[in-house]
């Protein structure tokens, strides 16, 4: 008898490696299919883009009022739940394109970018400046470096969310034993 850790590694696709194995968290009877709602699906798909733009208000007016990167991002993962709990992984895979770890490495390296550029002008680490703009419909504006700060951790978050809806789904939908099957194996 082998145990595991003398059984050779199987080779696992990078886009794979995290994805649970086994089938697990589902109390039914072996269920294979995703239980659908056509209500549920058709109401999650017209809030969506307005819980996107909400996120995106909460990350711009975050330096003014309530809100920024960390609020606009659990908000805009909110709104990929709503889409992951509607229609399951399909519904999730046709909302977003960019696979998760993408997105949290872009967000991070924004942040750390943001922080630490400061530093190499003499300042101290996440120091902020503030440049004027000028543009024909809104005006002057200013824009500040913590925005670019607010930016990571806005895809930093969602691509979290993104991910965990993305590996912890994944054992979801495949199922699991159901309560019987799992007393007649170990009983």
């Amino acid at each position: 008898m082998t145990t595991e850790s003398e059984r050779p590694a199987e080779q696992v696709p990078w886009t794979e490696w995290d994805r649970p194995r086994e089938r697990w968290l589902m109390a039914e009877h072996n269920c294979n299919t995703w239980p659908r709602s056509l209500l549920l699906e058709v109401c999650a798909r017209i809030v969506f883009p307005t819980v996107l733009m909400v996120s995106v208000y909460l990350l711009f007016a975050g330096h003014h009022t309530a809100g920024g990167g960390f609020s606009g991002g659990l908000v805009a993962g909110l709104a990929f739940v709503l889409r992951y709990v509607a229609g399951g992984s399909a519904e999730l895979a046709a909302a977003i394109r960019i696979r998760p770890p993408v997105v949290i490495g872009t967000g991070l390296s924004i942040a750390v970018v943001t922080a630490l550029v400061p530093a190499l002008f003499g300042q101290p680490v996440l120091a902020s400046a503030i440049w004027p703009v000028t543009l024909p419909v809104l005006g002057e504006l200013k824009i500040t470096t913590n925005l670019f700060l607010d930016i990571g951790v806005y895809l930093l978050i969602i691509g979290v969310v993104v991910d965990l809806l993305r590996t912890v789904g994944a054992g979801t939908e495949r199922g699991g034993l159901g309560l019987h099957e799992d007393q007649e194996d170990h009983g």
